[in-house]
């Protein structure tokens, strides 16, 4: 496995140009923030699969653009027999995560969405703190957010939750 085979994947499936570029500045992005992790904590992280799953997480966008294109991703990937990591990151990288009781609701099939290990987190984040090609701070996207979905929607607990946990090394 190498980022050739997921670049491949990307455009043998007919990925947009912009979202192929966009997973590749994610997957920059997630590699930073790992390393970052990596010095502040000291533990140490799953450099390839945070590169693979970051490079792969909207594969599901070369189907459909919905929220589902998550679950889409991770099904194509199941096919494609890359690993349950890769698989898990691409399932879980949508928000912040959805946890069972928000899925329903959102018109995904109920199950948890939450990103738990470290590197399913790092490449969540990594999408948050990307738009398009350009990385952009926490607070534009708590502001995206808290305009899509209202300052009390839980999600935005969540994301701040996540950006503590990866920049500051608290859980």
């Amino acid at each position: 496995m190498n980022s050739k085979t997921c670049l491949k994947a990307l455009n043998d499936l007919g990925c947009p140009h912009n979202v192929i570029e966009h997973s590749i500045a994610v997957s920059k992005k997630a590699k930073k923030i790992a390393v970052n992790y990596s010095e502040i904590t000291g533990i140490k992280l799953d450099m390839e699969q945070i590169e693979y799953g970051a490079l792969l997480h909207d594969i599901g966008r070369s189907k459909t653009h919905s929220i589902d294109h998550a679950v889409v991703g991770a099904q194509l990937l199941r096919n494609l027999k890359f690993t349950n990591d890769l698989v898990n990151i691409t399932l879980k990288h949508i928000g912040a995560g959805i946890p069972l009781s928000e899925a329903e609701n959102l018109g995904l099939e109920p199950r948890d969405y939450m990103p738990y290990t470290i590197e399913e987190k790092v490449v969540a984040h990594a999408d948050n703190l990307t738009n398009g090609t350009t990385e952009v701070g926490i607070d534009s996207v708590i502001k995206k957010w808290e305009k899509r979905f209202g300052k009390d929607h839980p999600s935005l607990s969540r994301l701040k939750k996540l950006h503590k946990e990866l920049f500051q090394g608290t859980p």
